[in-house]
């Protein structure tokens, strides 16, 4: 039923990306938001379908994936909020002073959309990184048409997304080509998505090898292309003493929720914690796994993510000085990941390179330092980060501040005496972090600067008022902010 599209096929539908692109480009920031908010309202009306269809492809529970759903459709209407706002366009205006010597021009930019944009669904999220989720909905908003390859993890869940799509497309009266959706198991499908001429950027969250070689692809063109590669991360949580001791128990109660929600699955699911060897480390990583014993395994996205985690997970297990420390005691099904943690010391994990990759799943390594410089020393040779985590008072902070000087160069978001599960959908998220956790740590995956991935800046210089974009005319019929002579103001520029 899901076969992979042949070179000819994406050929076709990258053709027609771009000639809808060039249609769609000069359509209103309202008509785009309309469209957005259309594509939710389709969405919604999928109804069961489209959850059961879901649970069956990713054997998610019913609940999270209505969650799921309902904040896929919150993006697209906030997203479509955002673009028809108007304030990440970056709108300058510079007017023209003709007695100046010699005379200054009239210079105005603002971001404008960067072309057909290919996006990799994601296999942990079916809504909401996948076919209508946060990278097409960013796309859309820029102004570019999109060109969504289905995860084969769940085509038919895409499919029923992708066709509430087209129905938008049609009520909206969206050209041909605005959207397309194609099917790929194969490495090469996703090598002649990235590599035709007419792609002119690339979405993608998932592993670190698919982001990398979607990374390379793009750079061995003739003309590179960005791709915003959102690639995991094992989002450190770092311990300090003061905090530990006082919050021992609760500390250990919300690291433990937070590994094992969603069986692990998450790319911000904290797979590292880092503390000082003391009595209440002990203390709290004997409760950290007898809460870990009591957690219930459960059914993984798919066979390969299984089997993923099982590898992993036994590879860890084997190096020299990493000591399990508990598994669940739950009886386990062969499509079940086994919740579980361990622990080695800091030299061990100086030395291992191997311990500071990501296992996808519900496990977490407790790395038990000697000192404060040696837990700044393990943070100096952390590898770049989605998030990271820091549990002090404001004591224990005071008093490390070349450990939180050297965290804050590995991460993208810095959360303080919280659990980085959960990424908010707001204006000031940042998610994305220094490679390998994303291809582009000056961009998020999620909230209003997302949009920015897929514009670029243009400048016009000496353009009629009447051949300007709107958006930077005069009359600012679209009443958008805009940075007119060193001033922030919606204004009206009345001309000399």
């Amino acid at each position: 039923m899901f076969t992979d599209s042949t070179s000819n096929e994406i050929g076709i539908v990258m053709t027609e990306a771009w000639e809808a692109f060039h249609i769609y480009r000069k359509m209103s920031l309202q008509r785009r938001a309309d469209f957005m908010k259309t594509i939710a309202f389709e969405i919604e009306a999928c109804g069961d379908l489209l959850i059961q269809t879901a649970m069956e492809e990713t054997n998610l529970p019913e609940v999270r994936l209505k969650n799921e759903r309902a904040r896929t459709m919150f993006q697209l209407n906030q997203y479509a909020t955002f673009c028809e706002e108007g304030s990440w366009l970056n709108a300058c205006i510079d007017t023209a002073v003709d007695d100046k010597n010699p005379p200054k021009p009239d210079i105005r930019k603002m971001l404008v959309p960067i072309g057909p944009v290919v996006v990799f669904g994601a296999s942990n999220f079916p809504f909401a990184y996948s076919t209508a989720g946060g990278d097409t909905a960013c796309a859309l908003a820029a102004g570019c048409s999109v060109i969504v390859k289905a995860h084969p993890a769940h085509p038919k869940t895409s499919t029923i997304v992708a066709n509430a799509i087209y129905k938008a497309v049609e009520k909206c009266n969206m050209p041909k080509g605005i959207f397309a959706h194609v099917f790929g198991q194969s490495f090469e499908v996703g090598k002649n998505l990235v590599m035709h001429p007419k792609t002119k950027a690339v979405g993608f969250t998932g592993s670190y090898i698919g982001g990398k070689q979607l990374f390379d692809w793009a750079n061995q063109r003739k003309e590179p292309i960005p791709v915003f590669a959102e690639m995991g991360s094992v989002n450190p949580i770092f311990l300090l003493q003061e905090k530990l001791k006082k919050d021992t128990s609760s500390l250990a109660q919300n690291i433990a929720a937070s590994i094992t929600l969603g069986i692990g699955q998450f790319c911000t699911n904290p797979g590292l914690i880092i503390g000082i060897e003391s009595e209440e480390l002990n203390l709290f990583v004997h409760d950290l796994g007898k809460l870990i014993q009591q957690t219930n395994p459960a059914a993984m996205l798919h066979s390969g993510i299984v089997k993923s985690y099982k590898n992993k997970k036994s590879e860890s297990l084997l190096q020299e000085g990493v000591h399990l420390v508990a598994e669940s005691e739950k009886e386990v099904k062969e499509n079940e990941g086994l919740p579980s943690a361990a622990t080695t010391t800091g030299a061990i994990f100086l030395n291992n390179p191997l311990l500071h990759q990501e296992i996808f799943g519900p496990f977490s390594l407790v790395v038990r330092c000697k000192d404060l410089n040696e837990m700044l020393e393990v943070a100096m040779h952390l590898e770049g980060q989605l998030t990271a985590t820091i549990m002090a008072t404001e004591n224990d902070f005071l008093q490390s501040n070349n450990l939180v000087e050297a965290i804050k160069n590995i991460c993208g978001r810095f959360i303080l005496n919280g659990v980085p599960t959960g990424v908010e959908v707001c204006t000031s998220m940042q998610h994305g972090g220094p490679f390998p956790a994303s291809t582009d740590s000056r961009f998020t995956a999620v909230g209003i600067d997302g949009i920015k991935r897929f514009a670029r800046p243009m400048s016009f210089q000496n353009w009629p008022n009447n051949l300007l974009p709107d958006e930077l005319k005069n009359e600012n019929s679209q009443k958008i902010w805009r940075t007119v002579n060193g001033q922030l103001t919606k204004d009206v520029i009345f001309s000399n």
